[in-house]
This record gives C-alpha cells, structure tokens and sequence, in this order.
C-alpha cells in the first residue's frame, strides 16, 4: 500500500486538508470544498445490478475494478462507495471491500470499526433515544404520547431477538414500560442524514428535524423539541468528513455513510461524491442491490439533495444470476451452491431470466441515460452464454455490454468496459426524476411500484392510509419516497424471480425521515432489523499464530 500522503496528493488533496487514522487511511476535512470549489466537474457514473441473488454478482468488485480500470486506460478516475456495516460482514454478505484483483485496502480495517463513523451514527441514534425516554419520565414537559415514541435504538449488528423488545421494566426508577424495538444502525435516519448532508450547519438542521413522537394533541415531537439535535451535531464531527484509503492499484477511493439499499437510500455520501467530483475526470460510485433499489433512489433522492447530474449508468449482470432468474436452481442464503448447475450451460434458463435485465434496462433508460452492460464473467461461463447475455442487452436498448475481468485481472481486466464507459458518457442525456415532487404521496409510491417494478398497482393497509393522511397535513407530501423493500425480487416478495407480473405491491406502514428528506413506505414484511444466519459468517473470522485476521472475506 501507498502512504494515504500520497494517495492524497495524486487527487489534489493536500496534507493539511487530511486527519490521518495511521499510514493508509484519512478523513478529508469539509474546508477542501472551499479551495476546489472552482475546478469543473468530473463525469458521475453510478453502479448498480440486475436483481442480486445470494450468488453475489460483484457490483462492488465492478465498481473498483471500473475505477482501476479506467486509471488502466490513461483517465482521472477516482471511487467512492459506502462503509461496510458489520451486520453483513458477520451474517452471510461476509466483507464488503470488493474482491480479487478489484479491491480496496486496508480490506480489515475498512470491514471493521474503520475510522469510527458507523458507531458515531449509532451513539447519535441513541443519545436522542435516551433522551426522549427521559423527558417523558421526568415529568413529560413536552406532553408526549409515549404510545407515539416511533424512535428505535440502534445496533450495528444483525440481531433478531432485539427488532421488539419491551422497556422499562424493573423498578420504578427504571423507566416507564412501553414496546420498542432496536434497527441495525445502517438503517437509522441518522445514517441517512450523514449520506446526504452537504455540511454540518446543515447537518445540524437536518438532525433537528427528525421526527420521534407525537404530543396528546398529535403534533409532531421533534429531535430540536427534545434539545439532542446540538449534541448528536458534536458526536458526528468527525463521521461528516469522507474517508480516504486506495485501491489494489494505489488510486484514491472515499469509502463513507452506509445507509442500507432495501431499507434507506443505499448510495455513499454526497458530500464525498462532491469532493470526488472536482478531484478527477471520471468518478465511479455504486448504489446499493438492484437497479430497482440502490440505483432509483439515487437519481430520485441523492441526485436532488445532491444537485448531482449523473453521466452514465452500469448495470452490473452475471450469467449465474440469470439462470437462478429463470429458474434453473434455486439456492438459499447460507447453504452451499449448486455448483454442477452453475456451471452447466443453460441457454433457456439464462434467456428467460433475462427478462429481469431487460426491465433494469428498461428503467434505467427511462431516466435519460445511457446504459452500459457489464458482464461479469466467471470461468465457468460459456461463450454460448457470454453472447447471449450481450447481445439481449444490445436489443434491449443498452448503449455497450462488456464482459468485465476485473476480479482476476484487475484495472486490465476491464480495459474494453472502461473504453465503453467513457464512450458513455460522451454520449448526449436528458437526465430526468421518475416523478415530480408535487405529486401526492400515492402518486409516487404508484408510479414507482408500476414503472420501476412493474406491479399492477399498490395496496394500502389502514396504518398507511392512516400516515399518508397525517403528513399530507403536516405540509410533507413533496417529499420524494423511499421504498423499503427486499431487495432479492422486483417486487415485494423476495420469491418471485425474474420480471413478475400480476403483483399488487402491500404497503403496510409508512415512517418519516423528515431530516434525512423522505417518507419511506414499509412494502410487505420488510424489516429493518435483519437476523444471522444458520452459519453466520463469523464463524470463520479468526486471528492465525501471527495475529493476522483470517476468514473475513
């Protein structure tokens, strides 16, 4: 590895502007934006997938790959992604700092505890969890109706015997008994708000704005009524800063915020992206999951808060997935692969899951943007299949399909895709939102569930019907919508594989993160505190006779 020094200085970033966490990581201070506030812009291309099943399909691996890959050619390329929760990495995702030849690094430092950020998130979340409770208990100034307290703890690990948990019990100066509950802490609002936050006054503000209870005269009760929203500022201090480390190739890439994809917006920091943005010609940043999660809500959300203008859009495919879509095998998280189907040529199964590619085109294009395919290739993949993948992407409307090597080539396994991107991203665009903020709630949730995943229509249960009705009247229905649902299907049921049809999506519930800037709906049983496995990943994590960490990834 290269001293972050350096690292620093090939994207403009001079010393003074770093706070070191050691040789091979930083936080940029926010006062670099000030300097560089006069260079241009880079190109935006953003990351995603087809529909993810527990095969994997490399979306990260293709996101640094991309950026090595792009470095490879001769261009200024910098990556930026999201901190790995420690949920996933101790479940069944395992690490989250790419793989192979396309990675970045220090891979253990990244995957655990990094600079710190995840647990000011989960401090802040639970400074202001503590401080409802005790305003309710020491005399209830604010007149809070505790049944109201929607406010839950956070943890940043996967654990399902804490997603209902009951309060207060004990003695009688331990509180006033009431149902709660605890969401991984990527998942908190908090988490969101450091995502798209574009500084700390207006991190403060935004803190101040979250919505934790209602009065006895149903008024929202918010984080700047409880008096937290200063102190949960000074707790994320530092957390607003990106993070710097490298490559496998030495080049820059901001690893910061981590907001999950099926429950929050999924994507890195805007603030990093905007740092990024002035320090080279092409950054290459990544939205979480499927193109249907990650990817829409960082052109509706991100892109707004952001007043980011993206260039190019990569979908992410892998043959394996696509036969898994058109039901070839079937395979559960946690239990071992069927490699002899992975490895069978399967030409029916691919073309016929290749209908979930082809609705991902198909969204991605209805956003004004060009569309390139990146095939990530595995040695067991046939030309027969390799072909096909490419040429329904070309029929479907794809600007370029590659096959990207980058997992055993690195930056040079990705030369002919990068070659594509930057093609791209020459190419003219008409970027544009799903939906317009003046439409009413239903109407965003409806045109995302009928064009984005292609369902019949949308199905309120009275609690929904209930809150659409509530923010309506506080004056928060242009607000733009944040679906919280799986990410293993285009609909709401992770069971329906490939492009369904005939679905009616259920929302059930939906919550306010009105300093984050959204209302995130609750689509059939989604939750937002996940649970491990049978075998949970931490089963293999270890330390060997040298103290080196083993089984993380």
């Amino acid at each position: 590895m290269r001293p972050i020094t350096d690292v620093a200085a090939d994207a403009g970033i001079m010393d003074d502007e770093l706070d070191l966490y050691g040789r091979y990581k930083a936080k940029v201070d926010l006062s670099v934006l000030d300097r560089i506030a006069g260079e241009p812009d880079g190109k935006l291309i953003l990351v995603t997938a087809i529909t993810p099943t527990p095969l994997g399909e490399g979306k990260t691996v293709t996101t640094l790959g991309l950026g090595q890959a792009l470095r490879h050619i001769g261009k200024d390329a910098v990556t930026t992604i999201r901190e790995p929760s420690m949920g996933p990495v101790f479940g069944i995702k395992g690490g989250a700092a790419g793989g192979g030849y396309a990675q970045v690094v220090p891979m253990e430092d990244l995957n655990l505890h990094f600079t710190g950020d995840i647990h000011a998130v989960g401090a802040a979340n639970n400074l202001l969890a503590a401080m409802i409770d005790a305003s309710v208990w020491h005399k209830n100034p604010l007149n809070i109706d505790p049944y109201s307290i929607s406010w839950r703890r956070g943890l940043d690990m996967n654990d399902n015997f804490l997603r209902n948990v009951i309060g207060g019990l004990g003695t009688k100066s331990d509180g006033r008994p009431r149902e709660t509950g605890f969401d991984i802490t990527v998942a908190s609002e908090v988490m969101a708000i450091l995502a798209l936050t574009t500084g700390l006054q207006d991190l403060r503000e935004r803190l101040g704005k979250i919505q934790v209870a209602q009065d006895m005269d149903g008024n929202p009760v918010t984080a700047e009524d409880i008096g937290g929203a200063g102190a949960m500022t000074v707790l994320l201090r530092e957390a607003i800063k990106p993070n710097l480390i490298q490559s496998l190739d030495g080049g820059p890439a901001f690893v910061h915020a981590g907001p999950f994809a099926n429950i929050a917006i999924g994507t890195n920091s805007v603030l990093a992206d905007k740092i990024a943005l002035k320090c080279a010609d092409y950054v290459v940043t990544e939205a979480g999951f499927g193109a249907d999660c990650g990817a829409e809500k960082f052109l509706d959300i991100k892109c707004r808060s952001g007043n980011l203008q993206p260039s190019c859009v990569v979908i992410v495919a892998t043959c394996k997935a696509l036969k898994m879509h058109g039901g070839a095998f079937k395979f559960a998280p946690g239990t071992k692969p069927p490699q002899e189907e992975l490895e069978r040529e399967n030409l029916p199964a691919l073309e016929k899951g290749a209908a979930n590619l082809i609705k991902h085109i198909e969204n991605m294009k209805s956003f004004g943007l060009p569309v390139v395919i990146a095939i990530n290739a595995f040695p067991y993949d046939t030309e027969a299949e390799l072909e096909a993948v490419r040429r329904i992407s070309m029929e479907a409307g794809a600007d370029a399909a590659e096959l990207s090597l980058v997992h055993p080539k690195g930056g040079e396994g990705g030369a002919e895709l990068a070659e594509a991107v930057v093609a791209a991203c020459d190419k003219p665009s008409d970027f544009k939102y799903l939906y317009e903020l003046d439409a009413s709630i239903k109407e965003k949730i409806e045109t995302i569930a009928t064009k984005i995943y292609g369902a019949d229509g949308v199905d309120y249960a009275p609690e929904a019907e209930k809150r659409i009705a509530t923010f309506t009247a506080q004056g928060y229905a242009n607000l733009p919508i944040c679906m919280a649902k799986t990410h293993l299907s285009l609909s709401h049921d992770p069971s329906l594989k490939g492009r369904p049809t005939g679905f009616v999506v259920p929302i059930r519930d939906i919550r306010p993160s009105i300093g984050a800037g959204f209302l995130y709906p609750l689509c059939g049983t989604m939750r937002t505190m996940p649970g491990l496995p049978t075998k949970p990943a931490a089963l293999a994590v270890d330390v060997d006779e040298n103290g080196n960490t083993v089984g993380l990834f």
